[in-house]
């Protein structure tokens, strides 16, 4: 049976990242880290036989994915997909941990829980989220039996494509690194997803990409 080789990779860094705002689905570019990280991510993969990249339409993705497919001799094709967006965040978006936690202090709580069905006032619950990132990772990799494809998205995507290659439920506390620009490697078969390798960041030698939990 043919497999699919997935590496997984979030955006560089953006300034809201660097103010623990949370963007879900609103429209930040990349900082001048974030660029800078996007470049080495785009060098440390030029070498890798890449098929196809599919990035999140946002800013923060899409620029990363173009820096990987600019770096590469190869010019695979870039991809847009939507449905690679970060999860929505509703009313979060835009308010920084410390705000949300004194302004909605009861919406906080459930969401440091993790309770599958907690959506934030306007946005996502996890369980939506989950099947949304599974099912479009899955649709894209089974176009590319046998081959590498590129995924670009977010902080939230990472975390539910480690999950799914895990079998970490949903309110699992996480225990895994969700670093921007870090280059994560999965396979997929129509079994599912399988975990070879997470977060590395041995490109980023000068590593001050941060550790956002939902962004």
């Amino acid at each position: 049976m043919d497999l699919t080789r997935l590496i997984a990779v979030r955006h560089g860094e953006t300034l809201w990242n660097v103010d623990t705002r949370i963007q879900g689905q609103l429209d930040i570019p990349l900082n001048d880290e974030g660029q800078w990280q996007a470049q080495q991510v785009g060098r440390a993969l030029a070498e890798e036989p890449i098929a196809a990249i599919y990035a999140s339409d946002l800013a923060r993705a899409w620029q990363t994915a173009s820096a990987i497919a600019e770096a590469h001799p190869d010019a695979p094709a870039l991809i847009a997909e939507p449905r690679l967006r970060e999860r929505g965040f509703g009313i979060f978006e835009g308010r920084t941990f410390a705000e949300i936690e004194a302004e909605l202090p009861e919406q906080a709580l459930k969401w440091r829980k993790r309770v599958p069905d907690f959506a934030p006032e306007g946005g996502e619950n996890l369980l939506v989220f989950r099947d949304r990132i599974v099912a479009v990772a899955a649709e894209l990799a089974a176009r590319h039996p046998g081959e590498l494809v590129v995924l670009v998205a977010h902080g939230g995507v990472m975390d539910v494509l480690y999950r799914a290659a895990t079998g970490q439920e949903l309110q699992a506390p996480r225990t895994w690194e969700l670093r921007n620009a870090a280059i994560n490697r999965l396979l997929w078969t129509p079994e599912g997803f399988s975990l070879v390798g997470w977060a590395d960041t041995g490109h980023l030698s000068r590593d001050l990409a941060r550790d956002e939990t939902s962004t």
